[in-house]
């Protein structure tokens, strides 16, 4: 077994919790985040609530937990603690003076209300809505006649408020019972002035019906993922259990003998499974130990992986890994210089100098994707893609959202490329719905977050760069760099055009000039060349005249006027005066450009 050298956890949640409860600041409270996850209670890593009730356990309180379909628990002390003082309140009798005098016939009513407490306790259990009245009536019980003060845990809350579909009215009859219930319980002044707490632990405040989630009495606390230091804490726990301690990372240049050797794999091992949880690092560690080898990367990778699809829904992102790099882009040989020299040196920063981001502009076809997913290549992280964080059911947009924000704050580094932004992060204005602007809001704010700067990249690809709000092209945001991805030009088209003949072998030789100057309209796309090129990979021509026939016969589809006004849009909203077709461009050229724009609007083109 091997010694704990590293210091336990602090975990800020917990202390967060713990000075709104001493202040008084709130009285109901809800715990949300990583709440599903161990946590180390000086002894043993546990789930959060048998946490929180060994890190609460000091005199004058007491600890009361429900969970639905489950028994209110409390300890045997408490429990009579709690009885007679519930006989107390109810008979209006000092019990006190009841152990000196002889009372018989109020000895009987006691006795009754005491029967009446154990069976409440009884009937809470199965009966959610029974179970919450009973608390809120021990709160008021405690205010009257208890000495000590409660701290109430009520487990997997969004189960027993669930938020539904936002219309109470739909709700079952029981359902709008408890959230009465809790309502008028957190909105009694009695009870906000009063020293007991109501702790409601669930994994997303969302998830809670708004009645009660937005009250404004009712405080959040955040549960963070673990960072690294209490992975590393964890991993040296596990490696002192009698059972079997897995091994960590191997690195050759270090010596297994070394206790600073194991130190560093340590680190190491810490660093790289940022964004697991402490149950999937057990999981991780724990089949390590059973092979009796070393973790690799290619499974710490594949259990980053699986986890975070796991937690946000494969539906929801997916795990790129681009293999191609700038190398093999064809043509944009000003972008990939602008890429190699000033974009990519500031998106590997790790603090305020770093970029944010970037949204990348240009009409259909013109090859964003392929360009910038070599350039999540380039940086070597993991590359999330966001395909859809909507969802049609009320209030699960919000869930959604928590649950990518905890996993990006969890990862060290992390690059999330969105195809057709537009459509993912609509405006903030009037005419949006209100999840649309929810969404949009926290995203922008996301965006510009301190915190994540140096560590969240954001790469938004669209043709419809103006269908973005404004306040995520400002800069601070992706509007720090605004990259337009035009039709090749000069070298760049001759670059395009021999790499699509190049499949053609011999007959090819002689056409680059006629397919520069004629055999080609002068506003021809990346794709347009990549459809070419495959056409005379599947069918290789058997001479000049069949290439040429060939060319002739693909006709481009009828989107002249729309990729036009894309362009244009990129134009107009690129922030770099050096990946513009002209560098010297003038306010008048750039008012000409508008012109344009507001006249293929007036012709319906959007």
């Amino acid at each position: 077994m091997n010694a704990i050298t590293s210091e336990p956890p602090k975990y800020e949640f917990f202390s967060q919790l713990a000075r709104i409860v001493n202040s008084g600041q709130a009285r109901s409270i809800i715990v949300a985040g990583n709440v599903n996850d161990l946590y180390f209670d000086g002894e043993t890593y546990v789930p959060i609530v048998p946490f929180m009730l060994k890190r609460t356990q000091v005199a004058g309180l007491i600890q009361v937990v429900y969970e639905l379909n489950g028994p209110i628990r409390l300890e045997e002390a408490d429990r009579a603690r709690l009885r007679e003082a519930w006989a107390a309140w109810k008979t209006g009798i000092d019990l006190n003076a009841l152990a000196i005098k002889d009372m018989g016939a109020e000895s009987s009513k006691i006795d009754l209300r005491r029967r009446e407490f154990d069976q409440y306790l009884r009937d809470a259990i199965g009966n959610a809505t029974q179970a919450l009245e009973f608390l809120r009536q021990l709160t008021i019980c405690s205010r009257a006649a208890l000495r000590e003060n409660l701290l109430i845990f009520i487990e997997a809350a969004d189960m027993l408020l669930p938020v539904g579909d936002g219309n109470i009215a739909r709700l079952q009859d029981a359902q709008i019972r408890r959230v009465a219930i809790v309502t008028d319980w957190f909105s009694d002044p009695e009870f906000f002035a009063g020293r007991d707490t109501v702790c409601l632990v669930c994994e997303s405040r969302s998830q809670i019906h708004p009645r009660i989630a937005r009250l404004p009495q009712v405080l959040g606390v955040e549960v963070p993922s673990p960072d690294t230091a209490a992975r590393r804490h964890y991993m040296e726990w596990q490696g002192s259990r009698p059972t079997a301690a897995a091994i960590p990372v191997a690195d050759e240049t270090l010596k297994e003998s070394s206790s600073d050797a194991s130190a560093a794999q340590l680190d190491s091992l810490a660093e790289a499974t940022a964004g697991l949880s402490i149950h999937a690092l057990r999981q991780l560690l724990l089949a390590a130990a059973y092979r009796g080898a070393p973790v690799s990367r290619e499974q710490i990778v594949a259990q980053v992986e699986q986890f975070i699809q796991a937690q946000l829904g494969e539906d929801v992102i997916e795990f790129k890994k681009p293999s191609h790099t700038l190398a093999d882009v064809v043509g944009a040989t000003n972008l990939k210089k602008f890429l190699q020299t000033q974009m990519l040196p500031r998106l590997l920063l790790p603090d305020d100098r770093a970029l944010p981001g970037a949204a990348v502009a240009g009409p259909i076809g013109g090859g964003k994707t392929f360009i910038f997913e070599a350039v999540a290549a380039e940086l070597d992280m993991p590359v999330l893609v966001l395909k859809s964080i909507r969802s049609q059911w009320f209030g699960q947009t919000d869930v959604i959202f928590e649950r990518l924000k905890r996993v990006l704050e969890a990862l060290e580094k992390v690059v999330i490329f969105v195809d057709e932004a537009d459509t993912q992060f609509g405006g903030v204005g009037e005419g949006t719905h209100e999840t649309e602007r929810r969404l949009t809001g926290k995203i922008q704010g996301m965006m510009s977050d301190p915190a994540l700067r140096g560590k969240v990249i954001w790469l938004l690809m669209t043709a419809r760069i103006h269908l973005l709000s404004p306040d995520i092209r400002r800069p601070g945001r992706v509007g720090d760099l605004i990259v337009p991805v035009l039709d090749p030009t000069d070298d760049d088209r001759l670059q395009f055009i021999r790499w699509m003949i190049k499949p053609a072998g011999p007959a090819a030789e002689g056409l680059v000039q006629w397919l520069d100057e004629e055999g080609l309209p002068q506003e021809f796309s990346a794709a347009g060349f990549a459809a070419l090129r495959s056409q005379i990979k599947a069918i290789p021509p058997a001479s000049e005249e069949e290439l040429r026939a060939s060319i002739y016969d693909f006709i481009q589809p009828a989107i002249g006027k729309t990729r036009r006004y894309q362009t244009l849009q990129a134009l107009v909203n690129c922030t770099r005066r050096s990946l513009l077709p002209d560098p010297h461009v003038t306010d008048e050229q750039r008012n000409l450009w508008e012109q344009e724009i507001n006249l293929l609007e007036a012709q319906g083109i959007r």
